[in-house]
């Protein structure tokens, strides 16, 4: 074999070579690409699932029927319907009835750490990892309820001297419904953004006593 023909066949060779890790390299790549998008995925939808399930029980309450008012035992409020939205909406907090001497719960949005934190005990947690994810966007919105305020009708109007009855003090029964939005991208790969939407209807509808009535008094006696 001469010279001329040991160069062309090297240079053929090396082209091959080049030709193979061009695609090994790009198989490589659109692997690693896909593990991230599936990992920033399941991380996502795993803490909408966490952040829906708290969320969905805020207001539980272990003897509901103490919110029903009758001659022999007035009504007491709940002492966990309250639910509170802070810093634009990005931090939630609530409570449900687990045992005694328990702190409320609640989510909020680091974004300085880029992370979610849930309140645990006495203090915030990532609830969120940073290192794998970078969450970019979280708010907590009220949404409206799929089933409109229930007017539960008293005996009496709320003022019997009107001619037509006056029934705007009468209790009502509120559905509420909350959104929760999530955006994030994978910490070493800034291309790859997601983002997930969850709604959720809590289990525990709201008692709202009427105007112009005693904190105990569901209906005008």
């Amino acid at each position: 074999m001469s010279l001329v023909e040991l160069m062309v066949g090297i240079t053929i060779g090396l082209f091959v070579v080049a030709a193979a890790s061009l695609v090994v390299t790009s198989q490589l790549s659109d692997n690693r690409r896909l593990l991230l998008e599936v990992q920033v995925q399941q991380d996502l939808r795993a803490t909408a699932d966490v952040i829906a399930r708290e969320l969905r029980r805020a207001g539980g309450r272990r003897l509901a029927a103490e919110g029903v008012w009758s001659e022999t035992s007035p009504a007491s409020a709940n002492p966990f319907g309250a639910i509170t939205l802070a810093a634009g909406n990005t931090e939630v907090g609530f409570d449900y009835e687990r045992g005694i001497g328990l702190q409320p719960l609640g989510f909020k949005y680091d974004a300085a750490r880029f992370v979610i934190q849930s309140y645990i005990g006495a203090g915030w947690q990532d609830l969120t990892d940073g290192n794998t994810m970078k969450v970019t966007g979280f708010t907590v919105q009220p949404r409206e309820p799929p089933i409109p305020d229930q007017v539960i009708p008293c005996p009496k109007a709320c003022d019997p001297l009107l001619t037509n009855a006056d029934t705007s003090c009468w209790p009502k029964l509120k559905v509420r419904a909350y959104e929760i939005l999530i955006t994030a991208q994978a910490r070493t790969d800034a291309r790859i953004q997601r983002s997930l939407r969850s709604e959720v209807r809590l289990r525990n509808d709201a008692y709202e006593f009427g105007a112009g009535l005693s904190a105990v008094q569901a209906c005008p006696a």
